[in-house]
């Protein structure tokens, strides 16, 4: 009897854990000119694709924003001008979901539209600023002063004339050996590449990948074999497949992932396994690009297309890779579709987040 009631306690203490395991923190940022405050924190099942609203944080245009390694911390971008463009620092409450501002810093550039993080650094990318801005973790987690301020409006532009008349830096991506920064403008078709040295970016006259003439290169992600790496580009609809060697981009294929001329391709992200990568396309034929990755060579091949609701932005693929969210902005929704491990391929569960303007999407760690 004894052992009966050891195992069903072990058990018990299994489940709980499985459970545990299945409940991921998650945070939306928003745009705050409709009816959404900023900030808003779920609990997110990704064995079931239900989500639990737990929490929410009044800050203006937090349209991009990054958990710290171990979940305690958040940084996002107010998506403003002038003073009122900004990178904030927050403190995360797993438990409750709970969001309390640390401090913010100016990004001396107008419209931040992406942030990313290597634990000890953060990068917020200027868009109409055509800069990016650089800053110190403290260690209470805040935001020291700028340390550096990467100013691009010299650089070559681009053939379109509306949306390439400048420099517009758009995301800012460490590589998985930490030896660099990439930097994407999508003024002046160029991704930028800035060593990382004694864990201090350096900010001498950056090398450079050129990208064909009016592709718009605009979000940048590395499979998780970190040899290979992948580019959306806004205008051209294209993606771009690399081969990362010796410090190196080196181009393997271009494919298409908007096939319309919608030229408002967004975002790019690789399922856990490494074997599906998936491409948002905004303002024609809404929806997610579907492709099969070769193990071997890195390269693509179309499987399928998801349509989906209007103006997607940033998605998101939940570490057990179950689930895709999409942030919908103009369908004031975050879809929830579920994934076929096998095929790739999206099916739509209904069971939608409803927000006012989503526009980006993260899991914090489970660490």
């Amino acid at each position: 009897m004894r052992i009966t009631i050891l195992a069903l306690f072990t058990l018990s203490l299994f489940i709980s854990a499985c459970e545990n395991k299945n409940e991921l923190n998650m945070v939306v940022g928003t745009y705050t000119d409709g009816d959404s405050k900023g900030m808003y924190s779920y609990t997110f099942n990704q064995e079931t694709g239900k989500a639990t609203a737990l929490s929410e944080i009044e800050v203006s245009n937090p349209s991009y924003l990054t958990f710290s390694e171990n979940g305690n911390f958040i940084y996002s971008v107010s998506e403003n001008v002038g003073d009122e463009a900004t990178a904030n620092a927050f403190s995360f409450d797993k438990k409750s979901g709970q969001m309390k501002l640390i401090n913010r810093q100016k990004t001396q550039g107008d419209h931040p539209c992406h942030i990313a993080t290597d634990g000890k650094n953060v990068v917020v990318a200027n868009y109409t600023g055509g800069s990016f801005t650089t800053y110190k973790i403290e260690k209470d987690g805040s935001l020291s002063p700028a340390t550096s301020f990467n100013n691009f409006k010299e650089n070559r532009i681009g053939p379109d004339t509306v949306r390439q008349s400048s420099s517009h830096i758009h995301c800012a991506v460490f590589a998985p050996d930490n030896k660099h920064l990439f930097v994407t403008d999508l003024g002046a078709d160029r991704i930028y590449r800035y060593k990382i040295n004694h864990k201090r970016i350096a900010t001498e006259k950056p090398a450079f990948t050129t990208i064909a003439p009016g592709s718009g290169p605009r979000h940048f992600t590395f499979a998780p074999d970190g040899k290979h790496a992948y580019l959306i580009n806004e205008l051209s609809g294209t993606i771009v497949s690399y081969l990362y060697h010796q410090d190196l981009l080196e181009p393997l294929q271009t494919v298409r992932a908007d096939s319309v001329g919608g030229r408002g391709s967004a975002d790019i992200h690789i399922s856990p396994d490494g074997k599906y990568l998936y491409a948002s396309n905004r303002l024609q034929s809404d929806g997610i690009a579907i492709f099969s990755i070769n193990p071997e060579s890195g390269k693509l091949a179309k499987v399928g297309y998801q349509l989906i609701g209007i103006h997607p932005r940033n998605f998101i693929i939940t570490p057990n890779g179950k689930f895709l969210l999409v942030a919908c902005r103009d369908s004031n929704v975050i879809q929830v579709y579920l994934r076929d491990l096998n095929t790739g391929l999206l099916t739509d569960t209904k069971q939608d987040i409803a927000l006012s303007k989503p526009v980006c999407i993260q899991f914090a760690s489970s660490n």
